[in-house]
């Protein structure tokens, strides 16, 4: 859950949100049928501790997440030279049908998902960042990032 990152690394969980939120549009790897990465772009939420993704359920996102449920998920970087700096979370994805659930990643998303999105939420297992100083990154990393 993104409350482990928020519990063990809260710095790097607040510049996570941060950069999520700041760009609209994070890029999710799944991992298609035949072993190759596939990216998409995606609105990420983040809510009650959690990460979320919705979802039309045609989308070959969600074939990729129910067959494989590993993914990555990176933000998007405002220009060239990443002045904005980067995030990146990995871990496993879990299709959600619990209406209580849905129900707060609705309230927590920054649009309004239309009732025929599935939903998945995505378990955090690590993270990083890169911050930009005169050209050069500042890494963090906490779990299996």
């Amino acid at each position: 859950m993104w409350s482990n990152l928020a519990v063990a690394e809260p710095e790097l969980a607040v510049y996570g949100a941060e950069r999520i939120a700041s760009g609209g549009v994070s890029y999710l790897a799944t991992v298609r049928r035949d072993g190759t990465p596939r990216v998409h772009p995606v609105t990420a939420i983040i809510g009650d501790g959690r990460l979320f993704v919705f979802m039309e359920p045609t989308s070959p996102k969600g074939h990729d997440l129910r067959r494989n449920p590993a993914y990555a998920l990176h933000c998007a970087v405002s220009d060239n030279s990443g002045s904005s700096g980067e995030f990146f979370v990995r871990g496993t994805a879990a299709l959600v049908e619990d209406a209580a659930t849905r129900a707060l990643a609705v309230a927590a998303a920054t649009y309004a998902p239309a009732e025929r999105y599935i939903l998945f939420e995505l378990d955090v297992e690590g993270a990083a960042s890169a911050v930009y100083a005169d050209g050069r990154p500042q890494h963090r990393r906490w779990g299996t990032a």
